[in-house]
């Protein structure tokens, strides 16, 4: 079955959509065409996603055009207008193979704010991945100043923990050895089911009914949501995979509330340190906002001091985008170039911090999901480059000898 090509921005949940939308499509026939599954988490993200947008008419001008995605249900006008666009479709629409057959309308796009369903597409595997990502919820129900993720998403909705369990069943005995659970907010995951049980009891039953998977990853946790389970997983579960991303922000506690976020600084702190009590071996990642609206000199340092106290290793570094329509965007603004400023501090201060961190794991041996003949990840998310080829997701065993550029080296065993 021929499929279109699929061009991908944004976050985990769009790259498992997007392999939903090539079966999808290839469903209805739409095989010679290019669909752009967009983001909208930052003004940049979008004007990428038009970019590829003037680049496929350019280069394959015989082929139809479908902008989806984020983007394209935050403001569908626009990109139909966009000249070459073939159709746009909502987030909803797009996992839909009716809305790519031929009669569908040009601009699908319905009010993701009713959305209710959290509907489960059963797939194999996800084309040239080793890693398999699982849909365990969609949609947030919170109002952080800066976001507008949730008008794109809709509400919280939680798949029935019967159906993550058969989706990662299928996927472990089609050969993948790692599952992310993926979602808009994973850690509100179970709050809309009946029983309320959360993620942490979802990731027990995963690993107690699926022992043919090896390694179970989250993606990122919100601090104010995470539970006693998920924290008994933590210390009892060597498959829960001991990497911890956190959707952090900030390290003052003044932005953290003009954020609108849950938690405090005290909290990142105190979960890191628990989690690492539990787990030595824990490593943690941080999605942080630098020049948010009033952030003062000195309530960056707090969150340049807060990398070092919570111990945090992987960053992922953003200078803040106005979203129009979020309250964020009517504050004081911070000029751009002290956002680029504050951003390149951090992103410099990630290095170090990775440098270091890898630094530790010379002589460790080390176990690898690969993912190219010559590369894959460790248990603790760290890449690693392997001294000769093995078999793309294979778990294969590995001497670190070594760092550079950001990566470890390694001395396949045997």
């Amino acid at each position: 079955m021929s499929a279109p090509e699929i061009v991908t921005f944004g976050c985990r949940l769009n790259a498992l959509e997007s392999e939903i939308i090539r079966r999808r499509a290839a469903e209805a026939g739409l095989a010679d065409a290019v669909i752009v599954n967009t983001c909208a988490v930052t003004a940049e993200a979008e004007r990428q996603a038009r970019q590829a947008i003037r680049r496929a008419r350019r280069d394959a001008p015989h082929k139809r055009i479908v902008v989806a995605g984020c983007a394209a249900q935050l403001d569908p006008a626009r990109y139909a207008a966009m000249p070459g666009v073939d159709r746009v479709l909502g987030n909803r629409e797009k996992l839909s193979a009716s809305s790519y057959a031929a009669q569908a309308p040009e601009v699908g796009v319905g009010d993701i704010m009713a959305a209710r369903e959290g509907a489960s597409h059963l797939i194999d595997g996800i084309a040239g991945r080793a890693r398999a990502f699982v849909q365990i919820q969609q949609g947030c129900d919170h109002r952080c100043t800066f976001c507008i993720i949730p008008f794109a998403r809709g509400p919280n909705r939680s798949l029935a923990p019967d159906a993550v369990i058969a989706q990662i069943r299928l996927l472990a005995d089609n050969g993948y050895r790692e599952a992310v659970l993926t979602g808009v907010d994973i850690t509100d995951y179970g709050s809309d089911l009946a029983g309320g049980a959360g993620l942490g009891a979802l990731v027990g039953r995963i690993l107690a009914e699926v022992p043919q998977l090896p390694r179970l990853r989250l993606s990122s946790l919100d601090p104010s949501e995470i539970d006693a389970e998920l924290l008994r997983a933590i210390a009892a579960e060597e498959r829960l995979m001991p990497h911890f991303h956190l959707s952090v922000q900030a390290g003052s506690d003044l932005i953290l509330k003009r954020m609108r976020r849950r938690h405090s600084r005290a909290d990142v702190v105190r979960f890191c340190g628990e989690a690492r009590r539990l787990r030595p071996d824990a490593v943690f990642g941080a999605d942080l906002i630098a020049g948010f609206p009033t952030e003062t000199d000195a309530m960056f340092g707090e969150t340049e001091s807060l990398v070092a106290e919570a111990g945090l290793t992987w960053l992922h570094v953003f200078p803040y985008s106005e979203r129009p329509g979020t309250p964020a965007a009517r504050m004081p603004q911070v000029p751009r170039p002290l956002r680029k400023t504050r951003a390149a501090a951090l992103r410099r201060l990630a290095r170090d911090r990775l440098a270091r961190h890898l630094e530790t794991r010379r002589g460790r041996r080390e176990r690898v999901l690969v993912e190219t003949p010559h590369g894959g990840r460790t248990e603790q998310y760290a890449r690693i480059a392997l001294d000769r080829p093995a078999a793309p997701g294979s778990i294969v065993a590995a001497l670190v000898t070594g760092q550079a550029d950001g990566e470890l080296r390694g001395v396949v065993d045997g």
